[in-house]
């Protein structure tokens, strides 16, 4: 045993007591020939004085930052008015009765555990970026959470089974990664988006309830919650509703969360898709604060301003949402309202106009173009009161609702309306199953989700059966229930352009499974990374995976992407069009 705890176990009850620490010099300092030593570990930091009359002083004298050190000490309380109250062994330290120089350590580039080194840099270096106490806990975390989901979904009689990672390639959303074959010249394998097609065909297979923290691969753009490679709880089930489905995730994340002491009550608010995305503006709405999203078009049909007019006569097409902020008068100045106009005209908006609430009445670049009646009705209508305003957007449905959503977000981040310390679970349901992008239409989520109506004539009126599960605004996870009839796979297939011969190629081994007896099935996936971060109450995932890629999905510790060499791609029958020359 090299050491008998850990540096921030040690206290005052164990004042005059002999430890033994082992860890890394975090901080070294001379005072007059007295040395102080700051030793980390995993736990935190305790305090190591030396002076010239102990044996340890010549070896403490060569310790420099980093340096890996195996000590024995007595422990003494902090002489009075040097107490450290920020430490959690802030009111003792440990006089070295001997030193063991383990390992020296070059001058880090780094400080450790100061978030404000530079990201790439961090990453750079991510061995030592890792060794900070936060980072420890991050992960002593995201190790407790796998083990409180395995623990509940074998209670409830799930098998963990793990699915290929070098499978077919299919349309799933985003980009494959492609791994060439060296045996099939010019055949390649994907790595999987998600487990999708596999753990549908487990269901056929009569598994009952599957479920893997299962790792997922997606080629596309990043972003702050997005990586190439990334983990995802993944559960299914058969013979099922979604109420099971719900109950089934909900339970799950009660128990996640109470295992980091963290208390949710199920059932989880409902929201339809068509409720979020017109009260919030999104289908993944925060509700730790209000400042929904009022439509108010009918009240400018009668407008004096022809565009407001006409606008509001298309409520089909068109949006026009009014947006009360209470005491908003008080709290935004006039170039605050100049920075809400110019941040919504990033995406998309002509202009934000917004009326004020005075106690002579309602002032503002609208009030003109409306009879006193409509103006009248618009107060009541919002509950306006003096000293409140009034924002409007005006427009395109899918253009207002997202830049009055992005609004609403940052209004209640700006006038700190937010609880950081909350933690809203929402369930957002009946989703469209189709979505037109471009003039083509997709799947909404994916074209195994169950229809609700697929004889629709309208496409773009069929909702599907699915859920998402959202938290403090971002999308956790979700899924839905299962296409398991062949006809509907089919009509699905046909509605979005696949067709026969495409669909047997892209989704064969699905299709065939389909026709063999395929049960009732539904499940759901909850993004294990975005979870972790939450919880964490990081601002990143790359704060929660151990070596996570940048945001131009490079490693910055292992340099990878990386060319391979011409031997390597022979074997692979493969020729570069444009070689990068070394």
């Amino acid at each position: 045993m090299l050491r008998t705890q850990l540096c921030a176990e040690v206290g005052v009850e164990h004042i005059q007591k002999k430890v033994e620490l082992c860890g890394w010099c975090n901080n070294y300092r001379d005072h007059g020939g007295v040395v102080f030593i700051d030793l980390r570990d995993k736990s935190g930091l305790v305090q190591l004085v030396c002076d010239p009359s102990s044996p340890a002083y010549e070896q403490a004298s060569l310790v420099r930052h980093e340096d890996v050190l195996v000590i024995e000490g007595v422990v003494r309380p902090r002489g009075e008015g040097l107490e450290n109250p920020k430490l959690k062994t802030g009111k003792i330290e440990v006089v070295l009765e001997s030193l063991r120089l383990e390992n020296k350590s070059l001058t880090p580039p780094i400080a450790i555990g100061d978030p404000s080194v530079n990201e790439d840099l961090r990453l750079q270096y991510r061995f030592l970026d890792l060794r900070a106490p936060r980072a420890y806990e991050i992960f002593r975390m995201r190790s407790k959470v796998a083990k409180a989901v395995r623990d509940c979904l074998d209670r409830l009689d799930f098998l963990e089974i793990e699915t290929p990672m070098l499978s077919k390639t299919t349309p799933e959303g985003a980009r494959d990664f492609l791994i060439p074959s060296r045996v099939h010249d010019g055949a390649f394998f994907a790595l999987p988006q998600s487990p999708q097609l596999f753990k549908q065909i487990l269901m056929v297979a009569g598994m009952d309830r599957y479920y893997q923290i299962a790792k997922c691969f997606r080629d596309e753009d990043l972003r702050a919650d997005r990586q190439p490679e990334f983990t995802q709880i993944d559960v299914e089930m058969s013979f099922c509703t979604q109420e099971d489905v719900i109950g089934v995730a909900e339970t799950l994340l009660k128990e996640v969360f109470a295992n980091v002491g963290i208390e949710v009550k199920p059932p989880f608010k409902r929201l339809d898709y068509h409720e979020a995305m017109e009260t919030y503006g999104s289908d993944k709405p925060d509700l730790r604060f209000g400042l929904p999203l009022v439509e108010v078009g009918d009240l400018f049909l009668d407008s004096s301003n022809e565009i407001f007019k006409t606008i509001a006569s298309d409520p089909k097409t068109n949006r026009f949402k009014a947006l009360k902020v209470p005491g908003g008068d008080g709290l935004l100045t006039r170039k605050d309202l100049g920075q809400a106009e110019e941040f919504v005209r990033q995406f998309g908006a002509k202009g934000l106009a917004y009326i004020q609430i005075k106690p002579e009445g309602a002032k503002g670049p609208l009030v003109k173009f409306m009879p006193p009646h409509s103006l009248q009705t618009l107060l009541d209508r919002l509950q306006a009161k003096n000293g409140d305003i009034i924002f409007f957007g005006a427009g395109e449905k899918k253009i207002v609702l997202d830049y009055m959503g992005r609004l609403r977000l940052k209004l209640g981040g700006d006038l700190n309306l937010i609880d950081l310390d909350a933690f809203n679970l929402l369930w957002v349901v009946d989703f469209p199953m189709f979505e037109r992008n471009e003039g083509k239409l997709s799947a909404a989520h994916h074209p195994f989700s169950l229809p609700k109506d697929i004889d629709n004539p309208n496409p773009e009126e069929v909702q599907s059966v699915a859920y998402d599960i959202v938290l403090n605004g971002v999308e956790l996870g979700g899924g839905s229930m299962r296409i398991h009839k062949e006809e509907i796979q089919k009509k699905v297939f046909e509605i979005l352009g696949i067709g026969a011969q495409e669909a047997q190629e892209k989704f064969g081994f699905l299709l065939d499974a389909l026709r063999y007896g395929a049960p009732p099935h539904g499940g759901f996936a909850i993004g294990f990374d975005r979870l972790i971060m939450l919880l964490a109450k990081v601002p990143s995932i790359r704060d929660v995976i151990a070596f996570p890629k940048t945001q131009k999905a490079t490693c910055l510790l292992s340099q990878a992407p990386s060319p391979a060499s011409e031997e390597q791609l022979r074997e692979l029958h493969i020729r570069l069009r444009n070689p990068k020359k070394t």
